[in-house]
């Protein structure tokens, strides 16, 4: 510590990521004696940062009040003002619900929601009373299939490239999202400016192709539902989706995957939907084999890091993973020249395509809608969620 407000920090070896990872909302900083009381998540007011708001009260699976830091005055710099929070209160209820959220919009129970669904969109677009705002599509990463391709069959890059080439993905996101979200070609959503655009139109889409690489991998022969099969086995691949984390259609999107991959190469993609506590246990012993998934790092070597890297949240624990794709990650994360630096991440996102370690789906947008008197709102890129309450404003009707 240099002084009572100014902390030095040396690091062991470079790290590109390093500033975007401190300015990020999810480094923010908790009172130290905060911490020491115990269980936080618990709704205790002992909880204290160093926000706009300072926490009031929690009703477990209801809500969750914050009233107005008097004191505040240090906003960031893209705020659009300075000092304290505009509003008194804020009130999070907590309704995870499509349906029921927009219908206490729609009814005036509550002020703004989120996470609206694309066929509740055209309620509040252009509607007298409401306003729809849509964030950015992708500013971190696509939804993703990623493969673990150490685990058989996925382990043979002909099956992994025949799962990636053997439907057509644009009228499967078009049909469930009813054009409101872009398919995608990288891992780095397009709203990235380390998107990867050399991508687009590379792959997907080659039926004939991915029957081929299956004939080649030895799955010529089929079972009585017409999947294939090789010495008596079933050519079957498990999407193990955790419960918790099954959110805005995607579980209904692998379906349509499903039945396009059934259909046109006979591969069994068999949709699990699983507890996070076997999903803990599959990571932790490296048996997972295809895990959907976005991550929300802005910086593009932290998210690759993060997704396909050997230390990451993914494959720490994968034996031998891929010497080519880890290594290039583990430099883009050392290296300080911008230049260098995107040559990487664009290399690591082709070799992942190419590879078909990643399948990537579609770029996810966020969708907000309140009332047409509720201003200041915005979009926290880093979390894929709303921005803070911090530049909310009520304008009188």
């Amino acid at each position: 510590m240099v002084s009572p407000y100014v902390v030095k920090l040396v690091l062991s070896t470079p790290d590109s990521s390093f500033l975007e990872s401190t300015s990020n909302v999810k480094l923010g900083l908790i009172s130290p004696k905060s911490l020491a009381k115990g269980d936080l998540c618990g709704g205790g007011r002992g909880l204290a940062g160093t926000g706009p708001f300072v926490f009031e009260s929690y009703t477990r699976g209801q809500s969750a009040v914050f009233a107005r830091n008097a004191a505040y005055n240090w906003a960031p710099g893209n705020a659009a003002h300075n000092g304290p929070a505009h509003l008194d209160r804020v009130t999070l209820r907590f309704l995870p619900e499509y349906a029921v959220r927009t219908g206490a919009l729609t009814s005036g129970q509550v002020d703004l929601i989120e996470g609206v669904q694309p066929t509740d969109a055209p309620l509040f677009a252009e509607q007298p009373g409401f306003k729809l705002l849509t964030g950015p599509s992708g500013a971190s990463t696509s939804f993703t299939f990623n493969i673990n391709y150490t685990r058989p069959p996925a382990d043979d890059v002909r099956v992994r490239r025949a799962l990636r080439d053997g439907f057509d993905l644009e009228p499967i996101v078009k049909q469930v999202y009813l054009g409101t979200v872009p398919r995608a070609w990288s891992i780095i959503g397009p709203a990235n400016p380390a998107y990867n655009k050399a991508l687009v139109g590379s792959w997907g889409n080659d039926i004939a192709g991915a029957n081929k690489l299956l004939d080649e991998a030895g799955w010529t022969g089929r079972d009585s539902e017409g999947f294939r099969t090789k010495d008596g086995k079933r050519l079957s691949i498990e999407v193990g989706y955790p419960q918790p984390y099954v959110r805005d259609n995607r579980d209904i999107l692998i379906q349509g995957v499903q039945a396009a991959l059934r259909k046109n190469v006979g591969l069994d993609l068999n949709l699990r939907l699983i507890t996070a506590g076997e999903y803990a246990k599959n990571n932790a012993n490296g048996t997972w084999v295809i895990y959907p998934n976005t991550d929300n790092p802005s910086d593009p070597a932290r998210e690759l890091w993060d997704m396909l890297g050997s230390k990451g949240f993914l494959y720490s624990n994968i034996p031998n993973p891929d010497q080519e794709i880890t290594s290039q990650i583990d430099e883009s994360l050392r290296t300080t020249d911008p230049v260098r630096k995107r040559q990487l991440t664009d290399a690591i996102q082709k070799r992942g395509v190419d590879q078909a370690f990643i399948v990537p789906l579609f770029a996810p947008s966020w969708f907000l809608a309140a009332k047409s008197n509720v201003n200041g709102l915005g979009f926290e890129a880093g979390l894929d969620s709303p921005s803070s309450a911090y530049d909310f404003w009520i304008a009188k009707k």
